[in-house]
C-alpha cells in the first residue's frame, strides 16, 4: 500500500512541475494542445532528470538522443521559418521584374501581332529542318494578304521576320495582323508555328504565380516568354 501511495505522490511532483496536476484542476476548464512544442519537451525533459531513479539515471547514450531529437526539431522550425521568408522574397522579386516587363513587348508563341513602338512587325519561326524557300504572309482580319515575304532558303532553328514600313491602314487599324509561315510555295507542307512580339499591358498575381497581361493574348506565364525588347 505505501508502494501505491508513494508511486502516487512522485507522480504528483511530476505534475505539479509541470503545470498539469489534475487532482487541483479536475472540474477547471483549461486549455488543451494539439501538439507538443520545444518547450514542452525541454520542460518534460527537465522534470524527467529532477525525479529519476538515482539508482537507475537515465542511460547517457537515450540522453543524447533525446537532445539530438531536440536540436532536429529546432533546425527544422528554423528551416521552415527560413524557407517561408525566402519564398516571400522570391515573390516580391518576381512581381518586381515582371512589372518592369510593362509596356515593353515580349516574343511569346502565337501569330497574331501589332506593330510595334517602331512601326514594325516581328517575330521568329522554328524550323524543324533545312527549308528551301521560307513564305511569311501577313493577312488581314478579312483574310486579304497584305505582304509577302520570301526569304529563301533557311537553316533549321529560329529564323527572325520582319515587315518594315507599314501602311498607315495597318498602323491605324485596331484589329491585330494575322501571320502565317509555310515552306515552299504557299500552303504546301503545312504551316509553320510563329512566335510574335507583343505588347505587356499589365501583370497579375494568381495562385500559380505572378503572370503577364498580354496584348491578344491574355495571361501568360513569364516562363513562356523567350525575349523581350522595348
Amino acid at each position: 500500500m505505501s508502494e501505491i501511495n508513494s508511486s502516487n505522490q512522485s507522480l504528483n511532483n511530476i505534475l505539479d512541475k509541470l503545470g498539469i496536476n489534475s487532482s487541483k484542476e479536475k472540474f477547471a476548464p483549461r486549455e488543451t494542445k494539439d501538439q507538443l512544442g520545444q518547450d514542452d519537451f525541454l520542460k518534460l525533459m527537465t522534470t524527467q532528470l529532477q525525479n529519476q531513479d538515482p539508482f537507475e539515471p537515465v542511460d547517457n547514450a537515450d540522453f543524447i538522443a533525446q537532445m539530438a531529437q531536440f536540436s532536429t526539431v529546432t533546425g527544422i522550425t528554423s528551416m521552415d521559418e527560413t524557407m517561408k521568408s525566402v519564398s516571400e522574397q522570391l515573390s516580391e522579386m518576381r512581381i518586381a521584374s515582371t512589372t518592369q516587363l510593362m509596356g515593353h513587348s515580349v516574343l511569346v508563341p502565337g501569330k497574331y501581332a501589332r506593330p510595334g513602338k517602331e512601326g514594325t512587325i516581328s517575330g521568329v519561326v522554328d524550323l524543324p529542318k533545312t527549308a528551301a524557300n521560307l513564305n511569311i504572309i501577313f493577312e488581314n482580319s478579312d483574310g486579304e494578304v497584305l505582304h509577302q515575304d520570301a526569304l529563301g532558303v533557311q537553316s533549321a532553328g529560329l529564323v527572325g521576320f520582319e515587315w518594315k514600313d507599314l501602311p498607315d491602314d495597318v498602323l491605324s487599324s485596331s484589329h491585330p495582323i494575322t501571320i502565317r509561315a509555310f515552306t515552299g510555295n504557299t500552303g504546301d507542307n503545312g504551316e509553320l508555328a510563329t512566335q510574335v512580339f507583343a505588347n505587356v499591358s499589365g501583370t497579375s498575381k494568381t495562385d500559380n504565380g505572378v503572370m503577364l497581361e498580354v496584348e491578344d493574348y491574355g495571361t501568360i506565364n513569364p516562363s513562356q516568354v523567350v525575349r523581350f525588347k522595348n
